[in-house]
């Protein structure tokens, strides 16, 4: 992957991470962990202007959360709920609850979301399926990963040769990320299964 990314910087240069950043957001395995300490480190050596990187990988995550939020849009709320009905465990009841939540803390969540590993690309599609108003979506997008992408162009800009420690510490926190994640699923799979079970029992008495 790395010589991917050194490839299409050589070649476009800060454009180059822009779009690398872009296609993060819409396949998340490409780790913007990497792209953007790779991106400071090649600024350090006067191959791109370090300015230039943080502007581009900034639009570069931006375009990919809007490519992402109009999916959420075009789905829509009732295909949501369409989805929802027929997904086992899962109930409309609980989508209403999460888009009353969403509805509350929607423009924390996509601002604090831009700067969470895994979530900085979820966030998109809810905020798109709930319409979250464009200017203000765009704005705490650009505000949220302006304040990523400046963390880890700038780690790796400074660190120089040692820019993949980086990815070696956040990596620990991706994981910790994703075993919250597989906990709260499930947490809410044992409980929707014992509520099946006590409905059950009540049907049968």
């Amino acid at each position: 992957m790395t010589d991917w990314l050194v490839g299409l910087m050589e070649t476009l240069g800060a454009p180059g991470a822009g779009l690398a950043i872009a296609l993060e957001n819409l396949f998340p395995p490409l780790p913007s962990e990497v792209i953007l300490p790779l991106s400071g480190f090649t600024a350090s050596r006067g191959e791109m202007d370090l300015v230039a990187v943080l502007v581009w990988t900034t639009l570069g995550s931006v375009v990919g959360a809007l490519a992402l939020y109009w999916v959420g849009a075009l789905l829509g709320r009732e295909r949501v709920h369409a989805i929802a009905a027929r997904l086992p465990l899962v109930k409309v009841s609980d989508i209403e609850k999460t888009e009353a939540w969403f509805a509350r803390h929607g423009r924390k969540t996509v601002f604090f979301g831009r700067m969470i590993p895994i979530f900085r690309s979820l966030i998109s599609v809810p905020a798109g399926v709930e319409r979250m108003p464009l200017p203000a979506f765009m704005l705490l997008t650009t505000a949220g990963s302006l304040i990523w992408n400046t963390i880890f162009v700038l780690a790796g800009y400074f660190l120089g040769e040692n820019w993949s420690l980086i990815e070696a510490y956040v990596g620990v926190g991706t994981n910790i990320v994703i075993g919250m994640v597989v906990a709260a699923v499930l947490v809410f799979v044992g409980v929707r299964l014992a509520e099946r079970r006590k409905g059950k029992h009540a049907a049968r008495r």
